[in-house]
């Protein structure tokens, strides 16, 4: 008999078994969704820097200098959207549909109210951060251009990541996905208006004008917020009028906020804003130490950390799955289903990031290059690369894994787990290396954390004591 993914997820809800082929092809079905989703949202990143990357070593530094701050932002975005994604999929899995319907009713008010403010903080630092991480004159003001439009956009962003993340949680990761690969192709199109100036080319003996903004970096950010801003809106009226679960238009409701859901939000969701947090310093930590080693080292560390993401960006759309797989079988009382979905979602990750960090090892010369012309950059970049593509295999383990903790609600001692990685071994490794070995000693540490990452991760995926909690 074939099953479609609805029906499959039916079973979880109705408390029906379930057979390993079956818990197999919904992993499947869910996973691949996500992971066109997550492979489209870097393939947007790799196609803005090397739109950006044409203009010269200077205007692809002045992103990569605030790249990690901008991953800080929208860490706490995607935080504050999977504290009340989870309850939803909580919801969904016992068969509350009216219940999670209220839960995205407030949830829509109150990320609005977050990412304003956070938009607000954005915008004020701005002029002074790129200073903050130590970045050269020359680069320092396209940065903080490139910094405010960025956060000016927050809400938009705020919006994609919850509405996405509320329908992937009710199980539908084809409308997110399209969605997705849609804000790449307007991402494209805005920035190849926005950040060159007019010019002519031939085209079959026929001189072809083609008009253009010429805002270099800052075009490239203002580009990628009006693809935010088109499929925020695309993706709300799915959610709000299309969606079988989660559709609200239809029906009254209140968008009052109640403290029982702002709570279960806060309680989910702030661990997770704490280690973006966390993350993120460390990261802008770790840009202070590659700034002291120059503009083509920064260049190369942002081009290697976007070539990178097309590696484990598929490790984050199975953690995705993951989430969705575990939230509703904890929702269902199946906690048999929950440790089956954790341990089929976890292998599968650390198979296609194996595969993928094979494939980054031998293509980063091609993938590096595509992005500058600069033969140092370049070099530094291939280097980088396959540093770090030992590590992937690992890396999915921590990344899968940390999906199906969040799944079951229990986000505090991951938090915790990541913190310690990152700060004990990640950046006490980069500052004793990078003085002798430079950018390659910078992710040779990273290397390094990684695996640690992994292995304390599957520890404590197999003690179980998280589906306790």
């Amino acid at each position: 008999m074939n099953f479609g993914k609805n029906d499959l997820l039916v079973l979880i809800r109705e408390g029906r078994p379930m057979t390993l082929r079956q818990q197999l092809l919904l992993t499947v079905q869910l996973s691949i969704p996500a992971m066109v989703a997550q492979l489209s949202s870097i393939v947007m990143q790799y196609i803005d820097a090397a739109m950006v990357g044409s203009l010269g070593a200077n205007a692809s530094a002045s992103i990569g200098l605030v790249s990690t701050t901008t991953w800080l932002f929208s860490g706490l975005c995607s935080a504050a959207s999977t504290g009340f994604a989870v309850q939803v999929a909580h919801c969904i899995g016992g068969g509350k549909f009216d219940e999670a319907r209220q839960v995205l009713r407030q949830s829509i008010v109150l990320v609005l109210m977050f990412s304003l403010l956070l938009a607000g903080v954005g915008i004020g630092i701005s002029g002074v951060l790129p200073q903050w991480l130590g970045g050269a004159e020359a680069i320092n003001r396209d940065a903080s251009v490139y910094f405010m439009i960025y956060a000016s956009f927050l809400p938009m962003m705020q919006l994609c990541f919850l509405a996405g993340g509320m329908l992937r949680c009710s199980g539908n990761m084809r409308v997110p996905s399209m969605l997705n690969v849609l804000m790449c192709l307007l991402d494209v199109v805005f920035n190849f208006f926005l950040i060159f100036p007019s010019r002519s080319f031939s085209l079959f003996g026929m001189d072809v004008f083609v008009p253009g903004a010429g805002w270099g970096v800052a075009g490239a950010a203002v580009g990628t917020g009006l693809a935010e801003l088109v499929v925020a809106g695309l993706m709300l009226w799915y959610l709000a009028f299309r969606s079988k679960e989660l559709g609200f238009m239809h029906e009254k409701g209140h968008f009052r906020p109640t403290s029982v859901v702002l709570r279960k939000a806060v309680h989910i969701g702030g661990p997770m804003g704490i280690e973006h947090a966390v993350i993120c310093g460390a990261q802008i930590l770790t840009t202070v130490i590659v700034a002291p080693l120059g503009v083509f080292a920064i260049a190369a560390n942002s081009f290697a950390i976007t070539a990178e993401s097309l590696c484990y960006m598929p490790g984050y759309g199975i953690a995705d799955a993951a989430t969705t797989l575990v939230g509703q079988s904890m929702g269902a009382g199946r906690k048999d289903l929950t440790r089956r979905f954790a341990r089929i979602t976890v292998g599968m990750g650390m198979a296609v990031m194996g595969v993928m960090g094979v494939i980054m090892y031998i293509a980063a010369p091609l993938i590096i290059g595509t992005m500058t012309p600069d033969a140092e950059v370049l070099e530094l970049g291939v280097q980088a690369l396959r540093i770090e593509a030992f590590a992937e295999p690992m890396f999915a383990a921590a990344i899968v894994a940390y999906g199906v903790f969040v799944g079951a609600g229990n986000t505090v001692i991951p938090c915790l787990m990541n913190f310690f990685s990152i700060w004990a071994v990640r950046l006490t490794l980069a500052a004793w290396l990078a003085p002798s070995m430079g950018l390659n000693g910078v992710w040779l540490a990273m290397c390094i954390e990684l695996c640690f990452r992994g292995i304390i991760f599957l520890i404590r995926l197999e003690r179980g004591k998280w589906m306790k909690i």
